[in-house]
């Protein structure tokens, strides 16, 4: 599946969970990723989209892993079934 497509159903099922998917741009600084999930219960979560597949570019990798060391949750999701999973801990998170 597309990158597009990926990243459409995150935001999709973020909604259903009563959250929001802000795209995210920093003009300057390439590489970030490409939502903020806004969750529930105060969760945010910076999600990086990617076709089927397919992985962080190093630059990428480096940015996600400057969020994490600052303490930030950051995913990256290449499939449906990823959303799905991470959907799933959502809802256990806000019960």
């Amino acid at each position: 599946m597309k990158e597009k497509g990926i990243e459409m159903y995150l935001v999709k099922r973020v909604k259903e969970v009563g959250g929001k998917a802000y795209k995210f741009v920093s003009p300057g600084n390439t590489a970030v990723p490409d939502r903020i999930c806004i969750l529930p219960k105060g969760n945010v979560v910076f999600v990086e989209c990617k076709a089927s597949g397919k992985f962080p570019t190093p630059l990428q990798q480096k940015v996600i892993d400057s969020f994490r060391l600052l303490g930030h949750h950051v995913l990256v999701i290449n499939s449906k079934e990823t959303v799905d999973t991470f959907i799933k801990v959502i809802k256990e998170e806000i019960k």
